[in-house]
């Protein structure tokens, strides 16, 4: 049996090494939108699943783990940014105000299938105008949902707290998907 990693993240890369240190990496390259009707909780859990069994098909008989990330403030799911201006909004967005990061993830192994849902509320400090600016330049931003990453929080100081899993928030919750991974075993 082989551990399969159904995601392009390097910060997933990094935390699947905490749970073992060998495996595979084979991004899933679905579709990401989810039906309209659904709740964000749903989509963002569609969209897990649906990581999993686009590569389930090809490692029936191994350990598959997808996952997705969003960012949800006033209700509102805050993605990826499309560009630096983009980016700038969102943060614009988040300065001085709480949201709450949902990750869903999906197990499959040996045709059982563990899904979950792990919630984290992160607290952002007022941000200046030259910090949004000077991070956004970076170029940091523009490959993660909420268009931050925690990892740079120690140079741009826009966290205040992080209530719940900062794993979560990275975008694997690696506690809970071992616990999973402990059941999906037994």
């Amino acid at each position: 049996m082989k551990y399969i990693l159904a995601s392009s993240s390097p910060r997933r890369r990094e935390l699947m090494k905490e749970i073992t240190p060998e495996f595979l990496v084979c991004p899933s390259n679905i579709d990401e939108n989810s039906p309209r009707d659904f709740s964000i909780r749903e989509k963002v859990a569609f969209v897990a699943r649906n990581k999993g069994l686009s590569i389930l098909e090809k490692y029936p008989e191994d350990l598959i783990i997808s996952a997705d990330t969003i960012v949800v403030i006033n209700n509102q799911i805050i993605g990826k940014p499309v560009d630096k201006e983009d980016a700038k909004r969102i943060l614009r967005l988040l300065s001085g105000n709480k949201h709450e990061v949902l990750t869903a993830f999906t197990i499959f192994y040996k045709h059982k299938e563990i899904s979950d849902i792990v919630s984290s509320f992160v607290y952002f400090n007022k941000m200046s105008e030259q910090t949004i600016e000077e991070y956004v330049e970076s170029l940091s931003p523009l490959d993660k949902a909420g268009a931050y990453g925690v990892q740079d929080n120690e140079k741009y100081h826009f966290i205040d707290k992080v209530v719940g899993s900062i794993k979560n928030v990275i975008g694997f919750p690696v506690e809970e998907i071992k616990e999973a991974i402990r059941k999906i075993e037994e």
